[in-house]
């Protein structure tokens, strides 16, 4: 079943060309980015997460929900496809805040596209440091992007993605250019939506940015992280002020059925990780 591009086209809020150019994937990547948020809300109520086109498109433009990677980049690379594009979908492993010494498994989607100009790297799935634009497949450089910049190291036979907070760089996710498909995605996806470790089955992960701000949800913790360094922190303190702040900045309007589902069952214990 194809992508239904006009019901996508106004979710994200896109009224440009439809031709496979840089400039539409510039345009595109920025516009899903900021429309449609990065949520686990589906893990937390144990709900089936299903990486099926047709569940893809109810879920993110019918029901105008948010995903995690496998879900936002799955229907980006579809559109894409649709489009033109020459893309070609891979995975990564999450090196985010992680030691040296600890190993992690492939858990991450991104897209690789091939254009005239060169090698593009597509990534609108990746929580509180989602891509707002695109960048070349080279090594070595800065690349500006709306948001922080971004650079990719050789690493081994892959890369490293790393992204530049204040003047520091850090790594964000190991990958290869080896090509995968819907099957590799859904071992990856069954392990991040129900294994009891799995950060998405243990906590409440949102995120979305905006033109001049990033703005995320970890448990109770709301933070909302200016491009000018400006940072706001706040602790919500029950179900129903979490409820509010989905709303209010992710456009995640709850009903009462999924917030006592998705919400109070794990208040308390998010109250308890915010004070210890």
């Amino acid at each position: 079943m194809p992508v239904d591009l006009g019901a996508y086209f106004e979710r994200i809020g896109y009224s440009g060309a439809r031709t496979p150019t840089l400039e539409t994937l510039k345009a595109l990547h920025f516009a899903h980015a900021l429309s449609i948020p990065f949520e686990n809300l589906s893990v937390l109520a144990k709900r089936l997460v299903s990486l099926d086109l047709t569940a893809l498109q109810q879920k993110l433009v019918g029901a105008r929900r948010g995903g995690y990677c496998f879900e936002v980049n799955g229907l980006f690379a579809a559109v894409m496809r649709q489009l033109g594009f020459n893309v070609t979908t891979l995975i990564g492993r999450v090196r985010w805040k992680t030691p040296d010494d600890v190993d992690t498994g492939p858990s991450h989607m991104l897209s690789l596209i091939d254009l005239p100009e060169g090698r593009f790297l597509a990534d609108i799935g990746f929580g509180g440091l989602t891509m707002t634009g695109p960048i070349r497949l080279e090594t070595d450089i800065e690349q500006q992007t709306p948001h922080e910049p971004r650079r990719l190291l050789a690493d081994g036979d892959g890369y490293m993605l790393q992204a530049k907070l204040g003047e520091e760089w850090g790594d964000v996710y190991r990958f290869t250019l080896d090509p995968q498909t819907r099957a590799d995605y859904e071992i990856a996806n069954w392990y991040t939506s129900t294994h009891p470790q799995s950060i998405f089955t243990q906590f409440l992960i949102v995120a979305r940015p905006l033109a001049d701000r990033r703005i995320t949800l970890f448990n109770c913790n709301l933070t909302i992280r200016h491009l000018d360094g400006r940072v706001e922190n706040r602790r919500l303190e029950s179900s129903e002020e979490i409820a509010a702040a989905l709303a209010e900045h992710f456009d995640l309007p709850l009903s009462d059925e999924d917030r006592a589902v998705v919400l109070d069952p794990h208040m308390n214990v998010w109250r308890a990780m915010a004070t210890a």
